[in-house]
């Protein structure tokens, strides 16, 4: 039977991410997985120009601060539990690589992401701690919805564009954190085939 615990959690916030990762400690005993899922585009459409600093902050304290707290309190934890280490997953997006029109916040804290990503699979490699990334394309949720009236491309043009199925992606994250310690997928891109990636603009 599957045991789940949920704990309503800010990530932006220190104190409630401590309490969270103390909720798992105490219910579960140890912490094998971290799946840094958190993000939000913020406003879009906005030039940079007119990016507000709160909407700019709003993104970078949810993308960035929050997987980098979530990762801290994860790092605590498979240091010190017995048998040592874990399993941190990122999730990053196509914009780590390549950015949208007028989606600063959002292109550069995945950006940011993927050195975090980088720095925290170094870190970890003492503690049997192996932290990889998943850069998502276009895949069917919430986020996406919009993209089915269109949208912004380089050349200013609308488009429609290609969209995958969820779980296409939850097979690869599956895949990710089965593996065990001795190995990791360190990056990997999950997108609709035929979305604007690859010569994207």
């Amino acid at each position: 039977a599957a045991r789940i615990l949920r704990v309503r959690t800010d990530v932006t916030s220190p104190d409630d991410v401590t309490a969270l990762f103390a909720a798992a400690r105490d219910r579960f005993g140890r912490l094998d997985l971290l799946f840094n899922n958190a993000g939000t585009f913020g406003p879009g459409g906005v030039p940079v120009e007119e990016l507000s600093y709160d909407a700019w902050r709003q993104v970078v304290d949810t993308n960035l601060n929050g997987a980098f707290l979530c990762a801290q309190a994860a790092f605590r934890l498979m240091k010190e539990q017995d048998p040592q280490g874990g399993r941190i997953i990122n999730n990053g997006s196509i914009s780590a690589h390549v950015p949208r029109p007028l989606s600063v916040a959002y292109t550069a804290t995945k950006h940011a992401l993927t050195g975090l990503t980088k720095s925290l699979s170094l870190d970890g490699r003492p503690y049997r701690v192996a932290v990889g990334q998943i850069d998502i394309g276009n895949a069917a949720t919430d986020m996406t919805e919009r993209m089915r009236a269109g949208t912004l491309q380089a050349n200013g043009e609308l488009a429609v564009e290609p969209v995958m199925d969820v779980a296409d992606v939850a097979r690869t994250v599956r895949h990710m954190a089965e593996l065990p310690l001795e190995a990791n997928v360190q990056f990997a891109t999950v997108l609709a085939t035929a979305m604007p990636y690859v010569g994207r603009g």
